[in-house]
Formats: structure tokens, sequence, C-alpha cells
């Protein structure tokens, strides 16, 4: 991780520092040491952007055990006298002496076109990461090399082959319940998107799509990427929509799990409209149906307990 600061930046300063911490807490091993660690590296980034009289490179290496954080400033004002360490009574001049004293290794080198580099190994371990070399499957592989163009495969073919063997290999891995989180997740975030985008095309729009209006955003963006929905019902109880085509294609009969995308794309925006929404997937190509049928049920529906379930986020 690299930064770069002006002179006298505090406000980048801070920033960084929360950047910095952040990197710590998804790589370390444990937090008991994150906080020392953050106080090191402000200290030492602070002590660059007070002193050092022009811009500062701050960067971190982590290829080892503990992260090396180095302070580069690129000034001309900074001296070897001014590290010296502080009197205990001194109100300023301290980031130094407190960074050696939390830093496993402290270092200062004098720049011979002046300035100075300030490197300190931090005492926090990273974490153990597991030595993962799976063997290459060769059967029933995605995508099939029928699709290849002149050039190779081309996106399409790429990244819905990537979205399918993903799903494969985390219900390989954590079986097919973790696989529906993941999707749905996936599938609540992206909805949220594909709802705005239809607002934006569709000026005029009240704050609160009506069922018609959401059933026509279901199947402006399964359009767009390649379904065949269409709006079979949309009332105030309910929208039935029917399905000829999966986005998917083929592929979807290989994980079917995928088909949670479209439970938590239509019951996200129906919930943040509805304020609540329950969808059930009656039929599904991806388990050998000849379509999909899929009935999204607005507002609370106590009365359905096999459907999933959405609400309207808190902020909403």
């Amino acid at each position: 991780m690299d930064w770069y600061l002006e002179d006298g930046d505090t406000e980048g300063a801070t920033v960084i520092r929360r950047e910095f911490v952040d990197y710590l807490r998804r790589h370390a091993d444990g937090d008991a040491e994150i906080d020392l660690a953050a106080l090191a590296f402000t200290e030492l980034v602070n002590n660059g952007v007070e002193n050092a009289g022009g811009p500062v490179w701050v960067s971190v290496n982590w290829t080892g055990s503990r992260p090396v954080v180095s302070v580069n400033d690129l000034g001309s004002s900074f001296q070897m006298s001014a590290v010296a360490m502080p009197d205990p009574s001194a109100v300023r001049g301290r980031g130094l002496a407190v960074a050696a004293d939390l830093a496993a290794r402290l270092e200062v080198a004098q720049k011979a076109g002046g300035g100075a580099r300030v490197r300190a190994e931090l005492k926090v371990d990273r974490r153990d990461q597991q030595d993962l070399d799976p063997p290459r499957r060769i059967g029933n592989v995605l995508p099939d090399r029928s699709e290849a163009g002149p050039n190779g495969f081309e996106k399409e073919a790429f990244l819905r082959s990537l979205v399918v063997q993903m799903a494969q290999g985390v219900e390989l891995s954590l079986g097919p319940l973790a696989t529906e989180e993941v999707v749905a997740q996936v599938g609540t975030d992206v909805g949220g998107q594909m709802e705005a985008e239809f607002r934006s095309s569709h000026p005029g729009l009240r704050e609160l799509l009506t069922p018609s209006e959401t059933g026509d955003c279901y199947v402006r963006l399964k359009q767009a990427i390649g379904g065949d929905f269409y709006v079979l019902e949309a009332d105030e109880d309910r929208i039935v929509l029917g399905n000829r085509a999966c986005p998917f294609g083929d592929a979807v009969l290989r994980a079917p799990a995928l088909c949670r995308m479209t439970s938590s794309v239509f019951g996200g925006i129906a919930a943040r409209n509805f304020g609540e929404a329950t969808v059930v997937l009656e039929e599904r190509i991806a388990v050998g149906d000849p379509q999909c049928r899929v009935v999204v049920y607005l507002g609370e529906q106590p009365e359905i307990p096999h459907g999933h379930r959405y609400l309207a986020p808190v902020d909403d």
C-alpha cells in the first residue's frame, strides 16, 4: 500500500490512518496489537507531514510476518538533528520517540539530497493463509471450447462461466446453503443499482414504484442480460412473472443456487418499495421446468412459509 501526501496535509494523514487500520484488520492475526500499531503509524506519518518541508511518501510492505512502514519525506528541511529523542517534558517532537517505543524496530536514514527515510517494523503478526492448489476438474467445466471465437473466449462467455464455476466451488467447499447466501447478497447489491438505472431511464417516477412499474423494472433488467421475462400479473398483492430463457443459459443446470440471484434482486427491489416482500420460485429452468415462474408477494405475507422474505433496509 502506498500514499502520497503534500506538505502539511494533516487531513490526508487522518484518512490514510483509517485505511491503514482497515488493512491491518483484514490481515492481522487478531486485534490485540492493532491499536498500538496504528498509534505508531500515526506518529510516523504526522512527524513527516509536519517536519518534512515538502511532500511525504508513505508505504507499507507486509510480505514478511510483520508490516514494515516507510515514511520518505521528499523535502530538504528535515535534518538528522531533528530526530533526537526529546526531553520528556517537551510538548512537541515526541513522534519518533513514541514510534520507536512501540515498534519492534525503527531505523532513520538521512538522504544525500536532504530529508530522511524512517522505516519501522510494527508488532503485528500476519494471519496464516491456507495454501490452495486445487486439482483441475476436466469434466463439465465451463466455458465449453465450442464457445471460443477466433480470438479465444469473449467476455460474455468468460464472465458467465466464472460466476457459475464460483457458485459450484462454494457449494463443493461449504455446501448449497452457503452458495445461496453468497448469491443472495450479490443479488441484493446488484438489484439496488439496477433499480437506480431504471429510475434514471424513466424520469417522473414517484418515490415508490407501483406494482406495474416494478414489474416493468424486472423485465427491463432481465432482458438487458439475456433473460426473457414477462409479466403475467401485477396488482397490489403480488407480481407474477414468467421466463422463457435464463441469462446463464444451460449453464444454470449445473448451479441451481444461482436462482437466488433472481430472488434477491426481485425481492430487494420490492421490499424497498413496499416495505416487505416474499419471493417464491414456483418453477425453475434450473431444475428442469420448461419455464420459470416467479411470484413476488408485496407487503407482509405471514401465510407464505416457504418463500424468500426480504425487508426494506433500515436506511429507507
